[in-house]
């Protein structure tokens, strides 16, 4: 029996998208194994998720960093340095709210980053992008929004785009609306993009 595949997952929130991730895999849907996942907020609802699945979680503080008078690329160094003792297959950045700098980035020399992003390529680059596209929304500059799976490059959120889907935006809806159509959306494209990843990997 082959060997599957081996993902790290970088989260900071509820870990809803990790969720989709840990189901996907459990179901087969997914054919990788989730090796560890990786918090900046101890208190991410994410690592408990995690730990009812059996993955191992690694918390990592910027605060504590800077405390101590390390940089903000020191930080990003010892989570490539932490990340890469698991050896993953693929690293999914599943609502990471921290750019990674080039420092983390030169421990994955292989390509191998993905993130998820709640906007379609080029549009809405960075923090805030529902909100963003709700106000555009409104002031009629756009009628509909959406979701990528791009690689992680320096330049954020313009990274080869493996996947994206456009998600409507409705007369009716409050930012609330849009937010849960998304987030419906993004557990869906995360699972997918990232097996579609995997599967380009598997083919270089």
């Amino acid at each position: 029996m082959a060997t599957l595949p081996t993902i790290v997952v970088l989260i900071s929130g509820s870990g809803t998208n990790l969720q989709a991730l840990i189901d996907a895999t459990q179901q087969g849907q997914l054919k990788a194994k989730i090796v560890a996942v990786v918090s900046n907020r101890q208190k991410a609802y994410g690592l408990e998720r995690a730990r009812l699945a059996g993955i191992p979680t690694e918390t990592v503080s910027l605060k504590k960093f800077k405390d101590q008078g390390k940089s903000r690329e020191d930080f990003d160094n010892f989570v490539g340095q932490l990340i890469d003792q698991y050896k993953p297959t693929l690293v999914v950045l599943a609502g990471w709210m921290h750019i990674l700098s080039p420092r983390f980035l030169s421990h994955f020399p292989n390509d191998n980053v993905m993130n998820l992003h709640p906007a379609l390529p080029g549009q809405f680059d960075g923090a805030h992008a529902i909100e963003r596209a709700f106000e555009a929304f409104q002031q009629g500059k756009i009628t509909h929004t959406g979701i990528m799976v791009h690689k992680v490059i320096a330049d954020v959120d313009r990274g080869q785009v493996i996947l994206q889907q456009p998600v409507p935006i409705l007369d009716t809806d409050t930012l609330e609306d849009l937010e849960d159509r998304i987030h419906k959306a993004e557990h869906e494209l995360i699972v997918k993009g990232a097996q579609v990843f995997l599967d380009q990997l598997a083919s270089l």
